[in-house]
């Protein structure tokens, strides 16, 4: 079994239902959900929007591959309604945002995925609810 943290986020419609069935989701199609943090209201980062985020981070426990994860969160992502993702320093707002953090001690550095997530030092809105429950 393996320890991933995941980061969940989301600024359009019912932000607290869509972060619970995001956390369903995960734990059926990922594997179990262990922890999860509080849920903390934030300010969007890196780019402009009334609308404010709902933020949470879970530690998941898996036997899926780290790249395995990656497309699982990228299929809830679609399933809850996210149509297009943000590239290029370029975001906009989302129903869900789903981005992997953390997997045991594992780094990937590869053009589909990087681990240890690679802006999670520079967003409160990750490392609050991550040091809530971080083992």
């Amino acid at each position: 079994m393996h320890k991933l943290y995941i980061a969940l986020g989301s600024n359009l419609g019912d932000k607290e239902e869509m972060l619970h069935r995001a956390l369903e989701l995960i734990d059926k199609h990922i594997g179990s959900v262990l922890r999860t943090s509080s849920f903390i209201e934030t300010a969007p980062w890196g780019f402009q929007s009334e609308n404010t985020f709902l933020n949470a981070v879970c530690l998941v426990e898996t036997t899926l591959t780290p790249f395995l994860c990656l497309k699982e969160t990228q299929k809830i992502e679609r399933l809850l309604g996210r149509t297009k993702k943000s590239k290029n320093g370029i975001y906009h707002d989302r129903p869900i945002d789903l981005d992997l953090l953390l997997y045991d001690d594992l780094e990937i550095n590869t053009p589909e995925l990087v681990l240890p997530h690679p802006h999670m030092q520079e967003r409160d809105f990750v490392m609050i609810p991550l040091k809530e429950i971080i083992e």
